[in-house]
């Protein structure tokens, strides 16, 4: 049988083997690939380099990603889908420096393409592999990790029911402490209650099974009682960790940063930052490139008839907030007869508004009056996909109204999103339905992921263009 902690005792020499296994993997796709293309293995100077620099970025892209990181606490398809970002980021920036370097014409394209399709295969392979080997080694109590919980509150009890949900991380906890066990029951989970030990560092010598972690799940307030139980182990080389109670805080897209030697709680940050910026605007211009390309010859036949079949400009332009709140211009195929309202007011279309034209009944109903917000995309106002851009009077009116109701301007607004494509578009007549749509666009934000915009950019062709909700 194997040791229980054999992965624990050489997880260094192991991340090492990983990173190796992974370079090994993409570089025989690459030896594959030519094979494929030339029928030999007699790769010129120029291949060997691009082998050795896809390497090097593998290391940096790879560590970036935090690919290497413990994956115990991730999930399956958590894992899989950082690695994909993480080969697709490798493989742009290859393909980037091609471009730069004006090189990409010694090289095969079919040899690329065949090398980009083949290392992900091969280490989606080797990773799922990997993830299946371990939860089989951890659902049988082998490189497990053993914990006890201080703390059988609201944030311990919940913290004990994830875990004896995924029992495949490898965490096995032994008891939960707490100091006031006469309120507590006497299992939570299956798992022992007990009174918290005086003496902490006895009580862990004279265990019979070493623990590995000590997870503090106690509130904010009890920084004190905090401090005791860490001067109490501080002979031990027991992990500790101190689980944030943030219930009620109503954390948005939450996460640790290090703040000049300081941890801190981003209690709500925007996941438009490094990477993630810089992916989302090339997804951005690319798509908004290819789409007006191809919708062109549409585009001026709606602005020609617009123009023909009633008074007024072709686009309608509106001020809206954008990323951070600040104020965009966005346009429109003008679906209405020209009208002014009272300075600040803006009324929404309603069913059998009479402001609407023949033509731009069409237009609202097909959401073909969205494509000049391609251009709106392209100048870097608006992202393809995103939370759909309100009038200014409507968000001073619910930004008070609905709680956290402004983070919908932590990301660029967007043409699509997650609320349209679950059928929360058009008229919102009420808070309560307006208190929806902003919950879809806040789940959107808090999940971002290229994949989801894919999926969400995917969803709009199947039923995002036609919704009754629309007039």
């Amino acid at each position: 049988m194997l040791p229980r902690g054999l992965l624990k005792e050489y997880s260094k020499s192991l991340a090492i083997l990983l990173h190796a296994l992974d370079i090994a993997a993409i570089t025989a796709a690459g030896l594959a690939a030519f094979y494929y293309r030339f029928g030999n293995l007699d790769l010129p100077s120029r291949y060997l380099d691009a082998l050795g620099i896809a390497a090097l970025f593998t290391l940096w892209v790879f560590s970036f990603f935090h690919v290497y990181e413990s994956i115990r606490a991730k999930s399956f398809w958590e894992h899989v889908g950082t690695l994909i970002r993480a080969v697709l980021v490798v493989l742009m920036l290859l393909a980037g420096l091609a471009f730069l370097t004006e090189s990409g014409e010694y090289f095969s394209r079919s040899w690329f393409i065949s090398w980009a399709v083949l290392s992900v295969t091969l280490l989606l392979i080797f990773r799922c592999s990997l993830l299946t080997l371990l939860r089989m080694m951890r659902s049988h109590r082998w490189n497990e990790r053993r914990v006890i919980i201080i703390g059988a509150g609201e944030l311990g009890v919940a913290l004990a029911e994830s875990l004896q949900q995924a029992l495949w991380t490898g965490f096995r906890i032994l008891a939960i402490f707490d100091d006031n066990v006469s309120e507590k029951p006497v299992l939570i989970c299956g798992i022992p209650v007990r009174l918290t030990p005086d003496d902490l560092s006895s009580y862990l010598l004279q265990l019979e099974e070493t623990i590995d972690e000590i997870w503090i799940a106690m509130p904010l307030s009890a920084e004190e009682r905090v401090k005791q139980l860490l001067h109490k182990v501080r002979h031990h080389t027991v992990s500790v960790r101190f689980v944030l109670d943030t219930f009620g805080l109503g954390l948005f897209n939450h996460s640790v940063s290090n703040l000049a030697g300081f941890s801190a709680l981003n209690l709500n940050s925007s996941p438009m930052v490094g990477v993630n910026r810089w992916l989302k605007a090339c997804e951005d211009r690319l798509f908004a490139g290819i789409i007006l390309v191809v919708i062109s010859p549409l585009f001026l036949l709606i602005a020609l008839l617009v123009k023909l079949t009633s008074k007024g400009p072709v686009f309608f332009k509106q001020l809206r907030h954008g990323w951070d709140g600040h104020i965009i211009k966005i346009y429109k195929f003008r679906t209405m007869f020209a009208h002014q309202e009272a300075l600040g007011q803006v009324t929404q279309a309603k069913t059998n508004d009479g402001r609407v034209t023949k033509l731009g009944k069409f237009l609202r109903k097909t959401s073909l009056d969205e494509l000049p917000q391609f251009i709106n995309v392209l100048q870097g106002r608006m992202s393809i996909v995103g939370p759909r851009p309100h009038a200014l009077s409507h968000n001073e009116f619910y930004k008070d109204s609905i709680k956290a109701y402004m983070q919908r301007h932590k990301v660029k607004p967007g043409i699509t999103g997650w609320a349209q494509v679950n059928g929360w578009r058009g008229e919102t007549e009420t808070l309560d339905k307006m208190e929806k749509r902003v919950g879809y666009d806040l789940f959107y934000i808090d999940h971002w992921s290229l994949a989801f915009d894919c999926k969400i950019i995917l969803l709009t062709f199947v039923h995002g263009f036609l919704d009754k909700n629309a007039y």
